[in-house]
């Protein structure tokens, strides 16, 4: 099955009395029944300057401070130089002063590293086990952001593993993640087109082939909002996703609407859920007037 959930605050105003990190948990966990094995966010920061946050994967073993050492090694060797560092869970976390161009960064990065995430904004931390436990050991209670989006994983196709849990980076495109409830059942044709018009992958899994395809959208000029809705039509299969760029989070719904999303919103906050469950953990006793998206439909909403 698989949940996913996203939050954006509309403005400074808020009326939720819990952080933005502690908004997605409780959603996600309200959740749980859909996904117990895995699960992320993407929390998207205050940029700083034209600092980058980048995110790596690291052996639970005695290598991991050889791998430090690789990534270190090969940032600097690409004139990335590191103002901030941080070993947590499965990850190693940097801030670099970097002002050459993401994707070359990427790809010179590529076998010697497992690359996360990068963003002036963007954050992913993802891991085996479920919300409640993986909140803790990453504090992420503690972020309290104007947005972000999450998932936790009913592991189908693949293993349970961080790396295959959600979400996923639009690699070599900064601030671009996506989450997904379902599958793209032309992943493969659509990869190819994409691939051969310069994207780039680092996984086989689906939920990557929606952020490269709206990153590829972007980058052509195309507004986001004109992309989601294009993706209706050009990816086959049933699907619920959320995206989230550095100021804002939109969702796209397939035509069979076979996978759930519901929604509410009022003038501070927008928030998405796979169930009302989530959605009412935001506001505990409160009756919410929730809707769910009409099949093939898509929205967008942006701080103002």
């Amino acid at each position: 099955m698989c949940a996913i959930a996203g939050i954006l605050f509309k403005s400074a105003s808020r009326n939720l009395k819990m952080t933005t990190g502690e908004a997605l948990t409780a959603m996600l966990d309200a959740t749980l029944h859909r996904g117990p094995d895995s699960a992320g966010w993407a929390l998207y920061h205050q940029p700083m300057g034209d600092l980058l946050r980048m995110r790596f994967f690291i052996s639970g073993n005695g290598s991991r401070e050889e791998e430090i050492r690789t990534i270190r090694s090969q940032l600097a060797a690409h004139h990335a130089e590191i103002h901030k560092e941080q070993t947590i869970g499965c990850t190693y976390a940097v801030v670099v002063d970097f002002k050459g161009d993401v994707l070359t960064l990427t790809r010179a990065l590529e076998g010697g590293t497992r690359l996360v995430s990068i963003g002036a904004s963007l954050d992913i931390i993802k891991d085996v086990g479920q919300p409640n436990g993986l909140s803790q050991k990453y504090n992420i209670a503690q972020f309290d952001g104007d947005h972000g989006i999450a998932h936790i994983r009913l592991a189908t196709e693949s293993g349970v593993h961080a790396d295959t849990s959600h979400p996923f980076w639009a690699c070599g495109f900064s601030d671009v993640a996506t989450v997904h409830n379902g599958q793209i059942t032309n992943y493969w044709i659509m990869r190819r087109r994409l691939e051969r018009k310069g994207m780039y992958f680092q996984t086989e899994n689906d939920t990557e082939l929606i952020a490269v395809y709206l990153a590829y959208q972007m980058s052509r000029g195309v507004p986001l909002e004109t992309a989601l809705k294009s993706s209706l039509d050009d990816l086959d299969g049933t699907f619920s996703y959320l995206v989230a760029t550095r100021n804002a989070i939109g969702y796209a719904k397939d035509k069979l609407a076979a996978k759930p999303m519901v929604k509410y919103e009022d003038e501070n906050l927008i928030a998405i859920s796979s169930e009302d469950v989530g959605l009412n953990r935001l506001f505990p006793g409160k009756a919410l007037e929730t809707t769910e998206p009409a099949p093939h439909t898509c929205g967008l909403w942006s701080r103002n």
